[in-house]
């Protein structure tokens, strides 16, 4: 009793490679249809049409035969056969020497046919020949004035020999196949780059890579680039806040170093410096919290819903007021009631950043919404000096401060709140855009994020 295959057998021969995979997937159907077609073409073309043939040319022969052997001496049977041979286009050697047995070539597929058929209609035939000349069929025949041969023409008996057909198959299917390797190569290139780049991203080096190929796996090549520009842009910006942590906080820390190094059990600190330590502290606060705003990761807010966009607005500057912030909704565009699909806990904290900001460089914040078919617009804008239009860029890169620009009425920011409303209008496929504003003349901050 045989055992079962193995499936790990099975699976070793199954090649591991795509490019293989996908060849034997496209060829081996072809070849195997190929194969199945050949044969059926064979079987029952080539055979059944040289049967055909061959059984209406035994009557020929036969009707040639009875005329030979019915004659009353060796003339008259050549008279008489030559004279009824002539017009059906046989040849008639009388006497003969025939062959010891039939003949044929080996890749004479049809010569088995013709050998049966004729045998079959003629009981006296001695040796059929289609080896000495593979044009002419020769038919020897045992007859009462000896044996004699009647030859014909190959092609009245069957079709061109098989092997034509198969070395044309042959050729023709190396030829597709060439083809279809060419195009197969082409298709399966833009993936191997893909896969280089994700390879080569994974060792941590970046390659260029352009997304090409079919439709899918160009978009395949985007998300890998959306991918890895975002976890380049988030390593950079842990960077920069590394930096800006060991940067921004050195300054508070000296001040309370030396104000504490003033403090001994035999001098008291003063109110004053108290105050001032006090102060530092809470700059620190601060300037920790705008960090942690920062760096924390889009995974870990809420997912993205559908939300009424004024509702939400509203809720928003009703907030910013009773934390005593200037700051009021002057215009909706849209239905009040249209709602937009983004992530209410990102937003809030980009908007409310923005808010701040307004009210910190400036007198008082104004919103303005507009709700489209496909996009949620909201600006702020404040009464500030506002930012020249050559430093807008530099100004959305986080722990940048621009001094000159912007006046501070209350403390001291890490230079964040750009940033942070920059990188949340980015996770929702959106932008942030700075500009002069043109009703209070400060910064306008607008957030564009498709709805």
């Amino acid at each position: 009793m045989t055992n079962p295959a193995d499936p790990t057998t099975l699976r070793k021969l199954i090649p591991r490679g795509l490019y293989a995979r996908a060849a034997l997937i496209l060829f081996l159907p072809v070849v195997v249809v190929t194969l199945v077609v050949s044969v059926m073409f064979l079987q029952r073309h080539f055979e059944g049409v040289t049967r055909q043939m061959t059984a209406s040319m035994s009557h020929e022969v036969a009707f040639v035969a009875r005329l030979i052997d019915s004659a009353g001496g060796p003339e008259a049977a050549r008279r008489a056969g030559v004279s009824v041979a002539r017009p059906l286009e046989l040849e008639l050697t009388l006497p003969a020497v025939p062959a010891p047995a039939d003949r044929r070539l080996r890749y004479d597929f049809s010569g088995r046919i013709v050998t049966q058929v004729l045998r079959e209609a003629l009981p006296q035939i001695v040796s059929v020949d289609l080896a000495t000349d593979d044009k002419r069929v020769v038919v020897a025949l045992d007859g009462p004035q000896g044996p004699y041969a009647l030859s014909f023409d190959r092609r009245r008996v069957s079709a061109s020999n098989p092997h034509q057909l198969l070395v044309l198959m042959v050729l023709t299917s190396l030829l597709m196949t060439g083809i279809a390797t060419i195009f197969l190569r082409n298709q399966l290139r833009p993936i191997r780059r893909l896969a280089h780049a994700a390879e080569e991203y994974g060792k941590g080096r970046i390659v260029p890579y352009r997304p090409s190929g079919a439709v899918e796996i160009r978009i395949a090549g985007t998300a890998f680039l959306d991918m890895r520009n975002r976890l380049e842009r988030q390593n950079d910006q842990r960077k920069l806040m590394m930096s800006g942590i060991s940067h921004d906080l050195r300054t508070p820390l000296t001040r309370l170093r030396l104000g504490l190094s003033m403090v001994g059990p035999d001098m008291p600190p003063e109110p004053g410096d108290i105050s001032a330590m006090e102060a530092d502290i809470a700059e620190m606060n601060r300037m920790v919290d705008g960090f942690l705003d920062y760096a924390r990761d889009d995974a870990g807010d809420s997912p993205a819903q559908q939300v009424a966009a004024a509702g939400f607005l509203e809720t928003l500057v009703a907030d910013a007021q009773r934390a005593g912030q200037q700051a009021q909704l002057v215009q909706f565009e849209g239905d009040r009631d249209g709602l937009a699909t983004f992530r209410p806990d990102m937003l809030r904290r980009a908007l409310e950043n923005l808010i701040g900001n307004a009210v910190r460089y400036g007198n008082r914040a104004e919103m303005d919404a507009a709700l489209g078919p496909r996009s949620l617009r909201i600006g702020i804008e404040d009464d500030g000096p506002g930012i020249p239009e050559d430093s807008l860029d530099a100004a959305m890169r986080p722990f940048t401060r621009l001094d000159t620009s912007r006046r501070r009425n209350s403390g001291q920011g890490a230079g964040l709140g750009l940033a942070i409303a920059a990188d949340v209008a980015r996770a929702h496929g959106g932008q942030l855009r700075l500009g002069r504003g043109p009703r209070l003349g400060g910064l306008r901050a607008e957030i564009v994020i498709p709805r």
